[in-house]
């Protein structure tokens, strides 16, 4: 499927999503692109540009851009709710 948008990672966060098997929290976030809408395929990628995964996002793009660099902990405080603890789940990630 093609992505609706672009997540950027830091370096932290790509190594725990490509390496780790782990989830995508709003703290490794480094920038946000495009236009989606939560349930929306979208591309993770690095610093650098290079796409390494795809996944479903937890939350749309507006909301990403409030959330990046935040604890999952600020999530309901900064939106006024909470869906999840995650920005993209591991579950629902593939990397390319």
């Amino acid at each position: 499927a093609r992505p609706h948008g672009r997540v950027v990672l830091d370096d932290g966060a790509h190594n725990a999503v490509a390496r780790l098997g782990k989830s995508l929290l709003p703290a490794g976030i480094a920038e946000v692109e495009g236009a989606f809408d939560m349930g929306d395929i979208v591309s993770l990628a690095t610093k650098q540009g290079l796409e390494f995964a795809r996944g479903l996002a937890g939350y749309g793009a507006a909301d990403l851009r409030r959330l990046k660099g935040l604890q999952s902990s600020d999530i309901e405080a900064t939106l006024g709710y909470k869906y999840l603890d995650e920005v993209i789940h591991r579950d629902d990630l593939v990397l390319l």
